[in-house]
This record gives C-alpha cells, sequence and structure tokens, in this order.
C-alpha cells in the first residue's frame, strides 16, 4: 500500500524568506517520502538559497526566473503547472500571496500558479504585523474562496527579533499536510473512521494512576494509514507524547469512561471502528481525594471493572446495524489465538488483530508488531515481524477487501 506522496509530482515554490533555508529541508522530506519534486525559486528566494541546494537533495532540476525567458520560455511554466500533483509554496511571503490572490503573473512561480490545475497549498512566513495587515487577511480570504490550503504561520520568535504570528510551519509538518491533501481522492474517500490508540489512566489519588504499557503509536499509525486511503478520521487517544497525523480530528481522553463516551458520541457517524487502545479492564472503585501518604501505611485498594467499549459497541450495532466494521485487537501474554477467538466471537467483531505482547522483539513501546488476523469464519492469517507502520497498512487493506473497494 503506497504512500499518497509516492512518485507523485509535487511542485515546491520558494519565495523570498529567511524561511527558505527550512524549504530545502522540506524537498528532502518530500523526495524520501517518494515525491518527485521540482523547485521553483524567486529572485528573491535566490538570496536566500540557490538553485543547487535544491538539485542536491531532489535529485532533479531547480527552476529561476532566469528558466521564464530560455529556450523552453513559452512552455516552460505550461508544463511544470500541468503535470504537478500538488502545488505548495512554502515560503510564501506576504508579496507572493498578493500576487496569487490577484492573478498577477510577473515571475515563473506565478505564472505556472495560474497555468496549474492541482490544489494549492500556502504557507505563509513574515515578519512583524505582516501577517495580520488587512491586506494580507484579505488576500488569504481570496485564496481560500478559490479553495487553497492555509497551513500556519505559527507564533514565535521573527527573524527581526520581535515575538509573533508569522513563523513558517516546520517541514514535518508541512510534509503531514501535503500527504494529507494529496490522499483526499483515495478509495475510503468520505468515509468516516474512528480509531483509538494508546492506554488509558485510571486514578488512585491525584498523583498516581493505574496505568499500562501502550504508547499507542499502533493506533496512531492506524490512523495514518486511514487517512492515507482518503478516510475522515476521528483519533480518541489516551495519554502519549506522540504527534497526531495531519488531518485526524483528535479527541484526548484519560479514563475507560472517557473512552467510552467519546466512541459511543462518534459512533453514529462512524462507518469503520478500529480499536488499538488498550483500555483498562480495572479501576479504583473509590480514588482519594487526597494523595495517599506513605506515612499512613500501605493502603487497601479494591478495584472494579471499567466499562466494555467493544461489549457496548456490539450492543449499538445490534440495534443500530452501524458501524458497518468493528475492528480489535487482543494483546496477549499466553494463549494468544485462544483468546483472541473468544474475544473475536463475544464482542461480535469482523477481525481481531492479535498479537504476543510476551515476544520481546515486538509489542508495547517498541516499533514492531508480529500479529495474526483472525476472521469470524474461522481463517487466520499470521504475519511476519513487521514495523507498526506495516501493520496498519495490511489492517486497512484487509478493510478495502472487506469493504469490497478496490485500491
Amino acid at each position: 500500500m503506497k504512500s499518497p506522496l509516492q512518485n507523485k509530482q509535487v511542485l515546491l515554490g520558494v519565495s523570498g524568506s529567511i524561511a527558505a533555508y527550512k524549504a530545502a529541508d522540506l524537498a528532502s522530506k518530500l523526495t524520501q517520502a517518494g515525491a518527485l519534486v521540482d523547485v521553483i525559486l524567486t529572485q528573491a528566494a535566490l538570496q536566500f538559497v540557490t538553485p543547487l541546494t535544491f538539485q542536491s537533495v531532489t535529485g532533479r532540476r531547480a527552476y529561476c526566473d532566469a528558466d521564464l525567458w530560455g529556450n523552453e520560455g513559452h512552455v516552460q511554466h505550461i508544463g511544470l503547472g500541468k503535470s504537478a500533483d500538488l502545488l505548495l509554496i512554502a515560503p510564501a511571503t506576504a508579496n507572493t500571496l498578493a500576487k496569487l490572490a490577484h492573478g498577477l503573473a510577473d515571475n515563473l512561480l506565478t505564472v505556472t500558479a495560474l497555468a496549474a490545475t492541482c490544489p494549492l497549498v500556502v504557507a505563509p512566513a513574515m515578519d512583524g504585523g505582516m501577517y495580520a495587515h488587512p491586506a494580507t487577511q484579505a488576500n488569504l480570504e481570496v485564496l481560500l474562496r478559490r479553495g487553497a490550503t492555509l497551513v500556519g504561520p505559527a507564533e514565535g520568535h521573527l527573524a527581526s527579533g520581535l515575538a509573533g504570528v508569522g513563523r513558517m510551519l516546520e517541514p514535518i509538518e508541512l510534509l503531514g499536510q501535503a500527504r494529507w491533501v494529496l490522499s483526499r481522492s483515495g478509495p475510503l474517500r468520505g468515509r468516516k473512521v474512528l480509531v483509538t490508540a494508546s492506554g488509558t489512566q485510571e486514578p488512585i489519588d491525584p498523583v498516581r494512576v493505574i496505568a499500562n504499557r501502550s504508547s499507542g503509536k499502533q493506533g496512531f499509525a492506524l490512523a495514518q494509514a486511514a487517512l492515507d486511503q482518503g478516510a475522515d478520521v476521528t483519533l480518541i487517544s489516551g495519554p502519549t507524547h506522540l504527534t497526531a497525523p495531519t488531518g485526524a480530528q483528535v479527541e484526548n481522553v484519560h479514563t475507560a469512561d472517557e473512552m467510552l463516551a467519546a466512541v459511543l458520541s462518534a459512533l453514529p457517524e462512524t462507518e469503520i471502528l478500529i480499536m488499538a487502545a488498550a483500555v483498562a479492564d480495572f479501576k479504583v472503585a473509590a480514588p482519594a481525594i487526597d494523595k495517599i501518604k506513605k506515612e499512613s501505611g500501605i493502603p487497601a485498594i479494591r478495584l472494579e471493572a471499567t466499562p466494555d467499549i467493544l461489549h457496548a459497541v456490539a450492543q449499538f450495532k445490534a440495534q443500530e446495524g452501524w458501524p458497518r466494521l468493528t475492528i480489535g485487537f487482543a494483546a496477549e501474554s499466553q494463549n494468544l489465538l485462544k483468546n483472541a477467538r473468544n474475544k473475536l466471537q463475544a464482542k461480535k467483531l469482523d477481525l481481531i488483530v492479535a498479537n504476543n505482547i510476551a515476544a520481546l522483539d515486538a509489542g508495547f513501546a517498541v516499533d514492531n508488531n508480529r500479529i495474526t488476523l483472525l476472521f469470524p469464519d474461522g481463517r487466520a492469517e499470521p504475519m511476519p515481524l513487521m514495523s507498526k507502520t506495516e501493520v496498519a497498512q495490511v489492517v486497512m487493506e484487509r478493510v478495502l477487501k472487506m469493504l469490497s473497494i478496490d485500491k
């Protein structure tokens, strides 16, 4: 299953901002992600970076205004614009934004933008109050009405020494945005996918919790894989340090009760549910209001069961016939297939992903998983050791197959 960036023609426009140095890193990241990156630099951008910089990281020619008047000048911008799958302008200065909004075409970048028919993404970068100026805001409104995607800018330290809104987003963020824009025509376009991730934390007192070792890596990889197929993704996550994939609607929760409420609230609009979260099975019956002091001795903590989210989903599905697909995960340390099959049947799942958390090279808090896919008809598909990204892609391939959707 390919990334939305694989073999896509990305046209990267670089205008005259100190943030142009970040554009070289962005071009490199896009290329490493599989994109074919052509770069157009404005005359002002050449004061900060050179075409050779970009050619070195993309392996492809970089263009500047001189190419507009060369031997191919009369068709250069047409060829670049028509072949592009995405036009990403980063950094986009106030001057370039104004030209785009008003249809001015006095350099290779802006004349190519007029010729292009692909999605346009702009990443503003400017100093002082330039971004907040009414003229800039009006130009952005024009571009947004035409369907352009605006990413950033962020707030922070600016080149002038001032602090404010105007910093271009970091290359990794822009890479995610490009990936999301190029995925919107995928086979799951318009379909709602709900993914749960990470573990829950059940309070003992205001300081301590009952938790587990789940990092959320597998759930976040599943959310990204669903986005890559064009889905509209809601990601309900327990506490984690991971950054959510671009385009996902994220809801953060802490406890099993909070996750249950969030899942039930989203179910009526969910076509595909993937429960990858490691939900605690037990919680403290009566958490202490104040921190438990060790001077008071070892406390007796009474536990009770947390809500069974997949059981609640099964009841909802029996009444409403929705979601169409329910996929669960079984993290087991013994009797893996037996316990997973029992869960598959009891929760009326369409697919369960069984993974052995006792394995030293797979499971919680690492980058790999060794899984077996189990289906209601008794089929079992054991998989070799794979990265969690690859596991997510395998799961999404099975989703497409179960929905009879061609990739």
